[in-house]
């Protein structure tokens, strides 16, 4: 099924169903541009102007909690985001007892918000600033060269505090499943049953590794929200990220659900984004590593590019991370782990955390003919490898994506990273694309120009 058939938005569905759902990650982007709605200002919709969760305690109506959906809701998402421990269970990353890797500020030899770009899609150009005020963004960091030449916060979000990742995520679980394969311990050839035999009768029982990572499974799986059937919301109550209800019968976690999955389709003929796949992945690197995700996640990369925090996993009620959409962390290290990665796997504190033919691998990319079959057509062009979108343009720019605008965006060319973490009100990332897309193109440009 297109991703179109999710183009519902969640700002408009105030249904408990899809507002609740909204603190999943379960869709990147939309095959086609939707109609504009008339959206919120940024401004008159902040925590700071609504209240939400001020005072002890907070007034009835400005209180989020899990039990009520509304708190999935914008404008309510702009707290809840950068707050997700508290009011969920989560699993610890550990940064480990060393120094945090150093990200030093350089001051930009022009201003950064002025960079002017023109939108997808035509209209007026628009600024860098523009761009960051109208995507609803909670706080964004560019860096060039490995210094910090513009970092902002806005709403709850503040340097210490991590927020969630969306499907993010997804990108970290593809990046620890090539370590493992380049380590040896993982053999992406080798069938997913090799790992999970428990899956020999769902529609992975005759798919491969390598067809996990770069998503073209075939499998019976609705991610559209307007369908309250669809699969996605079995998948939610299964997971914890709805409630289940006095009289739920269903799978009561990730793995009891994920052994439901049916075949549909062709494994290795098409790119086809379903979260399920992550969530088959993160289980198949903690069988092949006898490792939790997050204490994976820790040993492998967390420690090794020197994070200043610990981040946080959303889990199911057995302990489960959400390998799909559940992680949370601090803008800046995303920012270590992007540089890390546009340096060939050298982390900012001097160590080859990441063996470079790992990153090597994510930056060729898979077959673009494959991608196309999806329909994204904000993306011509572009790949899915190892859970990471490659845009295959001049400069090599890759990308990690999550709904509601959070990116991680490598630009090799212009030794520049950005990374973004955002509430915006429309889920799907073609609420953001034509600007932000753009707008990081553009400042990649913008830093590679000579000094007068």
């Amino acid at each position: 099924m297109p991703s179109s058939s999710v183009s519902s938005f969640l700002f408009f569905q105030r249904t408990a169903l899809a507002a609740a759902f909204t603190l999943l990650a379960v869709n990147t982007s939309l095959a086609q541009t939707p109609p504009a709605p008339a959206l919120p200002d940024p401004a008159a919709t902040s925590v700071e102007a609504l209240g939400w969760m001020q005072g002890f305690p907070p007034p009835p109506d400005k209180q989020i909690t899990f039990d009520n959906p509304v708190g999935g809701v914008y404008p309510r998402i702009r707290w809840s985001f950068s707050h997700v421990r508290e009011t969920v269970p989560t699993a610890n990353v550990w940064r480990g007892p060393g120094a945090a890797s150093p990200l030093p500020a350089a001051k930009p030899r022009f201003d950064i918000e002025a960079v002017r770009f023109q939108p997808m899609g035509g209209g007026e150009a628009q600024t860098f600033g523009q761009m960051i005020a109208r995507t609803y963004t909670d706080g964004i960091l560019v860096l060039h060269r490995g210094q910090v030449v513009y970092e902002k916060y806005f709403g709850a979000l503040t340097p210490e505090r991590p927020h969630l990742a969306m499907s993010v995520t997804k990108s970290f679980v593809g990046t620890l499943a090539a370590i493992l394969a380049q380590e040896g311990t993982l053999d992406p050839s080798a069938p997913v049953t090799k790992y999970l035999p428990e899956l020999k009768d769902t529609a992975y029982g005759d798919a491969t590794v390598r067809q996990v990572m770069d998503m073209t499974i075939g499998v019976r799986y609705s991610e559209n929200y307007a369908d309250p059937k669809a699969e996605v919301w079995d998948y939610a109550r299964a997971g914890g990220m709805l409630t289940q209800g006095a009289n739920y019968t269903g799978p009561k976690s990730f793995y009891e659900f994920l052994a439901t999955l049916k075949k549909e389709g062709t494994h290795g003929d098409a790119f086809a984004y379903k979260t399920v796949n992550a969530e088959v992945l993160a289980w198949i690197v903690r069988r092949a590593s006898n490792r939790s995700l997050a204490d994976l996640l820790s040993e492998k990369i967390w420690r090794r590019i020197g994070a200043e925090q610990d981040a946080y996993f959303m889990v199911d009620r057995i302990g489960t991370e959400s390998g799909g959409g559940g992680l949370n962390t601090v803008l800046r290290d995303i920012a270590r782990f992007g540089e890390t990665l546009r340096n060939g796997g050298r982390a900012p504190n001097g160590q080859q955390a990441i063996a470079k033919a790992v990153v090597d691998d994510i930056q060729r990319g898979a077959d673009p003919a494959k991608f196309a079959k999806a329909g994204y057509a904000l993306l011509p062009g572009w790949s899915y490898r190892n859970m990471w979108w490659v845009s295959h343009n001049p400069h090599g720019a890759y990308m990690a994506r999550g709904i509601h605008g959070q990116s991680i965006y490598v630009d090799p060319k212009a030794e520049m990273v950005i990374v973004r973490y955002a509430a915006h009100p429309i889920a799907a990332n073609a609420g953001n694309d034509p600007l932000t897309l753009p707008a990081f193109q553009a400042m990649g440009e913008a830093l590679m120009k000579p000094e007068p």
